[in-house]
């Protein structure tokens, strides 16, 4: 019996040290970069580390900026909102990024993503501006 409840609290550790991600609540939650009240549904972002710690951000460009501090290889999880499904969180490493004068961002890099390239082209097709993978966009905003 010793071994069985053992073996249930070894279960239920690991388990609660999944990285998932933590929905957002706008209006309360507060970026972990600059500290503003996350409120803009469609520029959100998260960061999931290996041992589950969640770090919330009001933008992408915030998650981007916090990264520069933080041994990323100690992150599980890069998501962020998109465009097209506002609250939905994405996998930031596979999303299309959109950086467009006329789509304003809550930290001024008017950067928003979208989950394919696509819908991205699409919004670019009316808004102008310049697309970006992940990688490339952590380039062009380490310069």
């Amino acid at each position: 019996m010793k071994q069985f409840i053992f073996i249930l609290f070894i279960g239920l550790i690991l388990a609660s040290c999944q990285a998932k991600p933590e929905p957002i609540n706008y209006g309360s939650d507060a970026c972990h970069f600059c500290k503003m009240t996350i409120v803009d549904k469609v520029h959100g972002a998260e960061i999931v580390t290996n041992k589950a710690k969640v770090y919330k951000f009001d933008a992408a460009e915030c998650m981007v900026n916090f990264m520069a501090d933080f041994n990323t290889n100690d992150i599980a999880l890069y998501l962020t909102n998109h465009f097209n499904e506002p609250e939905t969180l994405i996998d930031a490493t596979q999303a299309t990024f959109l950086i467009s004068k006329n789509l304003p961002s809550p930290m001024g890099a008017f950067l928003t993503a979208f989950k394919t390239t696509a819908q991205a082209q699409a919004v670019q097709a009316e808004q102008g501006g310049d697309i970006y993978t992940w990688n490339a966009l952590l380039e062009h905003l380490q310069q």
